[in-house]
């Protein structure tokens, strides 16, 4: 029986990266949802929406989609900041890395310009504009 390999060159269909990344992402959105017992966040729409890590994964740019109005994002955003280091250790005890990375949070406006572009588009399609 004849086995095949792939070239050793060749990157695996994910890479360990990518897993890291796919597991902060599932795990950050469960601590802000479950951990973080604040009540200005009870009944808000948070989604983490990406995570991008720096190359030796040392610091990981959350980036977080809040749906409600600015001012209400803002106030929420800077609440969400004070439990950086609250996220961080969670992560560490939840993710199973050699060193937690640094976690940064930005707002992610993404979602909202889609649902913006959606509307533009039902419009278009009614006839509208």
């Amino acid at each position: 029986m004849m086995m095949m390999m792939a070239p050793a060159n060749s990157s695996p269909s994910f890479s360990r990266s990518d897993r890291v990344r796919k597991a902060l992402m599932r795990e950050i959105a469960d601590i802000i949802k479950t951990d973080l017992k604040d009540y200005r966040l009870e009944d808000q729409v948070i989604s983490v929406t990406d995570v991008e890590l720096s190359k030796d994964m040392s610091i990981a740019k959350v980036y977080i989609s809040i749906l409600a109005e600015e001012a209400v994002q803002a106030d929420l955003m800077t609440i969400l900041l004070g439990y950086t280091g609250k996220i961080r250790k969670a992560v560490g005890q939840r993710v199973q890395l050699r060193h937690t990375p640094e976690i940064q949070l930005f707002l992610d406006h993404s979602l909202e310009r889609g649902m913006k572009l959606q509307q533009l588009l039902d419009k278009i399609t009614k006839g509208e504009v």
